[in-house]
This record gives structure tokens, C-alpha cells and sequence, in this order.
């Protein structure tokens, strides 16, 4: 395992609208993962495979990485967790092979990300990675995890951000689905506070119907209004339509230009606070038409000069 990496280094702020986890186990699958166009794809060696396959996940992980060109397709694999005999040899085949970034499973503190940091930095060390290279994140599965949102988050400059399990998570709070999301809104808004704070990036819950799309829609439409980064997913067909409402509108990106163009010109002429469309606006409403600039292209929506 001591092939040259090819891969580009990993951003921390890149644009992760869609997570789609796919089986580490089974390279038929992974193989060709890249072609469904999520930003992200999460490589499995955990939930999805047997305990008697793990050595045949990390195998398959690791070819795959060191065979497949996945393009501009970011590459996350979610390890086993810290109370399993399988973490350590995962961490090294993740880092060996090339991976993006690793997701810690069922994090619950800060110590465990401290734990998993010097894991990946011994690997990079010892495969000839550049140290830092690998970017962490963290799933958090329990009450103790989300109480413990933002000490998470800040443990490592590795850290680009956090999302929640929503299966876990329901059971140890002894609830069932419920339409709306009501019992999962405290957790949610507790974790998306922690990673603005901490300024990462934060995901939901996969949807775990495939074939009930109207309450997918509907849970999509929630996280974007709540002010997630982007939404772990589990079928192709579901990319589309997040990709479509993480995207900015025509209108949103229309005021936004107006934004950041009358911000310079008003602050040429020292001018703080001033209005737009007949609504005030100030430095904090330019820093977020930035942001929407940036999201657009990031998206391939914007076609403006900015």
C-alpha cells in the first residue's frame, strides 16, 4: 500500500449539496459511483457490512480508490466506530488508498475526534501523505453527540463538518418518524447552531423511504429552509431534485448581485447602511450575497461577471 496519491487535496468548503452512501463491500457498485453525480459519495465500511467482511470491505475500498478515477466526485468513507476492533486498520486504509475524507461514527465526543486525528496523521506518516491531507467529519448519533455538537466540531482543523443519524438517533430518544420531523427539529437546529458557530459544514439525516418521494421532497425542502449544507442520501434518484432546491433561485442570485455591487460603490462613497429594493441592508446583508454568488457557481447556476 504504498502506491503514489494522485488525488487532489481535499477542500474543506467545497460544495457538498448530496452524500450518497454506497457498500464498501461490493466493487460492482462503487465502481462506477462517480456517474450518478453526487458531490460527495460515502464509502461504507461500517453499518453495511457483515462482521465477518470488514477485511473484504477494506480490500475492495482500497482497490477501488487506487483504480477509479472519480473525477470531481469527493470521496468520504465512514469507518467503524471507535469501540470496534476495526477503526485503526480502516483509518490506514483509507489514508493509504487516497481517500477525501474520513466520517467518524457515532461520535459522541471531542476526545474521540482527537483520537481519530492522530490515527490519520500516524497513517499519513507512514504511507507518504501529505500530513493534513485527510479531512475529517463527524456523525453524531446519540443525545451525548449533540450536546457535544460544537466541542466536536472545533477538536481538528481536520473538521469540515457534521451530520446527523437520524436511525440512531430516533432510537435512543424512543421515537418513530413522524411527519414534519418534529422529533428530530431540537437536535437538528442544537447541531446546525454548532456548526455555524464553529464554521463547518453541517448535513442531514438520510430519508429512509426510497419510494415515498413526497416526503423526501417535503424533508429536502426543510433542511434548505433550516440552513443545511446538504443532505446524506441512500438512491441516485434522489440527487436531483436536492441539487435543485440547495441551488439558488434566478431571484435570489438577481438581488444578490445587486448586493455586492451597490455595497462597493456605496462604500466608496462611505456609506454603511443604505437600501436596495427599497429594503436596508448593511455589511452582514454583503457577506451573505457573497456567499450566494459563490454557491451559484459552485452549482453552475451563475452566469453573471461577478
Amino acid at each position: 500500500m504504498t502506491k503514489e496519491i494522485h488525488r487532489p487535496r481535499p477542500e474543506k468548503d467545497r460544495l457538498r449539496r448530496t452524500m450518497m452512501f454506497m457498500n464498501a463491500q461490493k466493487p460492482a457498485l462503487i465502481r462506477d459511483a462517480y456517474i450518478y453525480g453526487s458531490d460527495s459519495i460515502i464509502l461504507d465500511l461500517e453499518d453495511a457490512v457483515a462482521e465477518n467482511q470488514k477485511d473484504a470491505a477494506r480490500f475492495s475500498l482500497y482497490h477501488a480508490l487506487q483504480e477509479i478515477d472519480y473525477g470531481d466526485t469527493e470521496v468520504i468513507v465512514r469507518i467503524n466506530g471507535l469501540d470496534t476492533p476495526h477503526w485503526q486498520e480502516d483509518i490506514r486504509v483509507c489514508v493509504a488508498a487516497g481517500a477525501d475524507g474520513i466520517r467518524i461514527a457515532k461520535c459522541e465526543n471531542a476526545e474521540m475526534v482527537r483520537i481519530v486525528d492522530q490515527a490519520v496523521e500516524k497513517a499519513e506518516i507512514e504511507f507518504g501523505v501529505e500530513v493534513g491531507r485527510t479531512l475529517l467529519m463527524a456523525a453524531l448519533e446519540s443525545p451525548l453527540g449533540i450536546m457535544n455538537a460544537y466541542e466536536i466540531v472545533t477538536a481538528s482543523p481536520r473538521m469540515f463538518g457534521c451530520a446527523i443519524s437520524g436511525g440512531d438517533f430516533r432510537k435512543s430518544m424512543h421515537v418513530q418518524i413522524e411527519d414534519g420531523g418534529i422529533e428530530m427539529l431540537a437536535a437538528r437546529g442544537q447541531m446546525l447552531l454548532a456548526a455555524r458557530a464553529a464554521g463547518v459544514q453541517c448535513f442531514d439525516t438520510m430519508y429512509p423511504n426510497v419510494d415515498d418521494m413526497e416526503g423526501f421532497k417535503k424533508e429536502v425542502i426543510q433542511n434548505h429552509k433550516m440552513g443545511f449544507d446538504g443532505k446524506s442520501l441512500i438512491n441516485p434518484r434522489q440527487i436531483e431534485f436536492v441539487h435543485e432546491t440547495f441551488a439558488p433561485t434566478e431571484k435570489e442570485i438577481a438581488y444578490a448581485e445587486k448586493l455586492v455591487l451597490s455595497c462597493q460603490a456605496q462604500a466608496d462613497a462611505g456609506i454603511g447602511v443604505y437600501t436596495v429594493d427599497g429594503k436596508m441592508v448593511d455589511i452582514p446583508f454583503f457577506e451573505d450575497a457573497k456567499r450566494i454568488i459563490k454557491l451559484a457557481k459552485a452549482c453552475g447556476v451563475y452566469h453573471g461577471e461577478l
